[in-house]
């Protein structure tokens, strides 16, 4: 009498919930709101003029992109520590959405430097080491498409993740330690302390709202690739499954 194993749960194929559509409707209107006060109603800088609009844009986007690389290390260490897929998972989705950040902050900030030094790139301190950072990351996300066992290559992963975490000082305080042409060090470092009204109101405006808008990316990114692992796994258990209804029919 052969008995019939019961067909597996039934996987919620979604990434969305209450808590991220109500982050996703305060970020839609965020960035909104950051749009209108950035370029119509805050004033023009007294020394930067009016490319302090596209500041509005740079500061979040590099703080967002700090902050998904810390989440990928912290996550790595924990991954080295309990070895369980959950902080795999978080690692590589922060990974993911720090390199898109990252990626946004380096084309405005090319945006930036043409409008101030004529040219979209030039290899002083800054713009080095932001460069060496994000191949960094780049290279962090190319070993995990590397074929390996899934221990293995989420080991090496944290490795990586907690390895290349060291570069985010070395980058943001390059204006400090070495004499080039990128703007000072402005609030946490990065934006100017003197601003006040609308202008301050503004970059913590971005500030915030970027870090929502991570935050929701975040969740989904991580449903998405806990979902994507169950559906390989029934995918697996379901050809394991054919296989030995074929060698049973096979039997003489």
């Amino acid at each position: 009498m052969s008995v019939i194993a019961p067909p597996p749960p039934t996987i919620r194929p979604t990434t969305s919930s209450r808590a991220t559509r109500v982050l996703g409707v305060l970020s839609i209107v965020g960035i909104v709101a950051l749009a209108v006060f950035g370029l119509f109603i805050t004033p023009p800088d007294a020394e930067l003029g009016e490319t302090i609009r596209i500041l509005y844009m740079h500061v979040p986007t590099v703080s967002a992109a700090y902050v998904a690389f810390v989440v990928t290390a912290v996550a790595s260490v924990a991954y080295l520590w309990k070895r369980t897929e959950f902080w795999d998972l978080l690692a590589a989705s922060s990974a993911e959405i720090g390199v898109l950040f990252f990626a946004l902050t380096i084309f405005n900030g090319m945006l930036w430097g043409k409008i101030t030094w004529g040219v979209f790139w030039r290899w002083e301190p800054r713009l080095t080491t932001t460069t060496v950072l994000f191949l960094t990351y780049l290279g962090y996300l190319a070993v995990r498409r590397i074929p390996a066992t899934v221990s293995t290559r989420a080991t090496v992963s944290a490795v990586i993740g907690i390895l290349a975490v060291v570069n985010i000082p070395i980058t943001h305080k390059a204006v400090d330690w070495w004499r080039g042409l990128h703007q000072e060090k402005t609030i946490f470092g990065t934006v100017d302390p003197e601003m006040q009204g609308t202008q301050l109101f503004t970059a913590y405006l971005g500030l915030t709202v970027f870090l929502l808008l991570f935050l929701w990316l975040l969740i989904h990114r991580f449903r998405l690739a806990w979902l994507s692992e169950r559906a390989e796994e029934r995918v697996l258990d379901r050809a394991i499954a054919d296989r030995r209804a074929e060698s049973v029919e096979e039997a003489p």
